[in-house]
């Protein structure tokens, strides 16, 4: 229900009008667009038209569009749209034949602004697809926010390019091929070439992108075995026909092991208990560290589908050099069999960056606490408990301490009017105006980088004075030290929700925990599955909601109206709560994934768990960080409206099957 949501800003007026909107009782503090900077309609819509060829990398079209409007004001951006298509083909793929001369440019005449930093990016991709380590190596300094795990791909190959050995850095940035691009798969064929990954390092990734379905990656990793590369029908074989495959038997050479392991990773997502059969039946012809790498993806692909042998077979691969998704997945189904001695070794086998994750954290503390060693896990626990996030809040309760909200920090109405005045403020108005919600975030968050907690609370409340309560809630989320929880866990339309959610039954926090993960306050939110409104309702949703409680059949502007979603929203969450026998973390989950599932996963239960325990083993990733995110903002909101601590351990309760 809130997949990617694509937010649009209700109008007033004009669609710009509405980027100078202004509610609050300081006048002063809000600075709307400048007259300068208006523009007529024809022209937004050439603008938005150009931005759409500059993603499909149509060059052509992107020329011809920006000569039409050749005096918009946001000159960066229409320079912009013009020569990223020159550096991409149609496939998104780097032109090792792009122009130098338009991005030198561009980075020098734009240099400081997030507009650069993109360009910069780009331009990386191309200098890394090139193997221009010379001109690499003089940019990527430069790159700010270094959030491209293709160009860190390039960056460790520039490396190894010097001789350098960058075998580990590579082995703990590759984890997720859904990211890896070009890059990523030239820098693991590279280091098989140079000898910095061995044989069973490739097969290993080849291995990951199958198991996480990248088959195009995949395909494209194995001629990074070189001249060790299977017999294409072979490998074909693996990979489309396993049981096909396996059924030959496995030979005593290293190629025919790995292809076993394919086999098996490749029937696991399709049939987990037929890959345990027939991984059976061949694992004695594999070596003990093989054998463990099989029975931890089929364990995996079984603990997804809540399969009730996953736990048994992950208790086989104790040691097994796993991919990020089947470590966590080993902890989960140790803590729905109750295992707290497999949680605790399964987390210290995890690799340390995945380790020193909140949830596995809290998780390896409570396991060290079942095994009677209290004082490493509450040093565990104190490690997070100062984090305002679902474990940080849990870790805090087991160190004793109830949930309560920071002291405010209060800025002035001279600290709000000079934030408003920050460079890309006014831009990214203009963007959020157009709904280019990309541009118009990467404009807004560009310079909160710089900011202090003091800054941050102020930009924040200028954004909640000017309606963008999405950028007010985010903004308000960076502070370290200073805080205004007010803002963080913001509550606007308070007289709706409040009379909405109490003649449902509803606790009113809960209400807005939802709305805040669902919309972040934003009226017209639309996510790409066709949810509307603050409460994201789906249409066919909000139609049945309308007629069990009367308002019989209603249009998708009545659905999107405040008044009508918050009503038909609230309604709705206490219909799931009261199917649920009074259950947040069940009726939550229906609201994200629909009833039927989350009915489905309390009956896949062996054992009555722990609502955080539940939460943790949802299947679908989107609703299991829902859960947590919504009831967390929950208790926020309990402890900002009811003015005392609060436990989120007692609003999780337990889950019985």
């Amino acid at each position: 229900m809130s997949k990617r949501l694509f937010r649009v800003y209700r109008a007033a007026g004009t669609a710009l009008a509405a980027a100078a909107l202004v509610a609050c009782s300081t006048a002063s503090a809000v600075k709307p667009l400048p007259i300068s900077q208006l523009t007529n309609a024809n022209d937004d819509q050439i603008f938005v038209q150009l931005r759409e060829a500059a993603r499909k990398n149509d060059a052509p079209r992107a020329a011809q569009l920006a000569s039409m409007i050749p005096d918009y004001p946001a000159p960066a951006y229409l320079e912009y749209f013009q020569i990223k298509p020159q550096l991409f083909d149609s496939a998104g793929h780097a032109r090792v034949d792009a122009p130098d001369a338009p991005v030198l440019a561009f980075l020098q005449k734009y240099d400081g602004q997030a507009i650069a930093d993109r360009m910069r990016n780009d331009y990386l991709t191309v200098l890394g697809t090139r193997h221009d380590w010379r001109n690499f190596d003089q940019q990527y300094p430069l790159f700010v926010l270094n959030d491209d795990t293709q160009v860190k791909c390039y960056a460790l190959e520039s490396r190894a390019s010097r001789g350098e050995n960058v075998a580990d850095a590579a082995r703990g940035l590759l984890v997720d091929p859904k990211w890896y691009g070009d890059g990523c798969v030239d820098l693991i064929t590279v280091l098989g070439v140079n000898r910095q990954f061995s044989n069973d390092d490739i097969w290993q990734q080849i291995r990951l992108a199958y198991e996480q379905n990248y088959t195009s990656t995949g395909s494209k990793l194995v001629d990074a075995l070189g001249d060790q590369a299977p017999d294409p029908v072979l490998f074909s074989q693996a990979v489309n026909t396993p049981p096909l495959l396996l059924a030959r038997g496995v030979g005593a050479d290293s190629q025919s092991h790995q292809l076993a392991l394919l086999a098996i990773t490749r029937m696991a997502r399709n049939d987990p208990a037929m890959a345990a059969a027939t991984f059976a039946s061949v694992a004695p012809s594999l070596n003990s560290p093989e054998r463990a790498i099989g029975w931890g993806t089929i364990g995996y692909q079984a603990a997804v589908k809540q399969l009730p042998g996953a736990v048994d077979w992950f208790r086989l691969s104790a040691n097994a050099p796993l991919s990020n998704p089947a470590y966590e997945w080993r902890t989960r189904s140790a803590l729905l069999a109750g295992d707290w001695n497999m949680v605790r070794w399964s987390i210290e086998q995890m690799p340390e960056g995945l380790r020193k994750q909140p949830s596995w954290v809290y998780w390896h503390a409570r396991a060290l606490k079942q095994a009677g060693d209290v004082d490493t896990a509450n040093q565990e626990f104190q490690s997070i408990a100062q984090n305002f996030n679902f474990y940080g809040q849990l870790a805090a309760e087991e160190l004793g301490q109830k949930i309560t909200v920071p002291p405010k920090t209060t800025v002035t109405d001279a600290e709000i009017q000079q934030a408003g005045a920050t460079a890309g403020f006014d831009l990214a108005q203009r963007f959020y105006a157009l709904n280019l919600r990309l541009e118009g975030n990467r404009e807004w968050n560009w310079p909160l980088r710089q900011m202090s907690d003091r800054q941050l609370l102020a930009a924040a409340e200028y954004a909640r004075r000017i309606q963008l309560y999405d950028r007010t809630v985010n903004t308000a989320d960076r502070t370290k030290a200073e805080h205004d929880f007010s803002l963080r866990y913001l509550s606007p339309f308070r007289d709706i929700v409040e009379r909405d959610a109490q003649s449902s039954g509803l606790d009113v926090e809960w209400a807005y925990g939802l709305i805040r993960q669902e919309s972040r306050f934003i009226i017209n939110a639309r996510s790409e599955v066709g949810a509307g409104g603050l409460m994201q309702l789906m249409p066919a949703t909000a139609q049945l909601v309308a007629k069990k409680i009367g308002l019989g059949p209603v249009s998708r502007e009545q659905m999107n109206d405040i008044n009508t979603n918050i009503l038909l929203g609230t309604n709705y969450l206490a219909m799931i709560y009261n199917q649920f026998d009074g259950s947040a973390v069940l009726a939550t989950a229906g609201y994200n994934a629909g009833p039927g599932r989350p009915r489905n996963w309390r009956q896949s239960l062996q054992r009555p768990v722990e609502g955080a325990i539940f939460a943790e083993s949802i299947p679908f990733q989107e609703t299991r960080d829902y859960v947590k995110n919504v009831l967390s903002n929950t208790v926020y909101y309990a402890a900002l409206f009811e003015g005392r601590p609060q436990s989120l351990k007692a609003r999780l309760g337990y889950i019985a099957p």
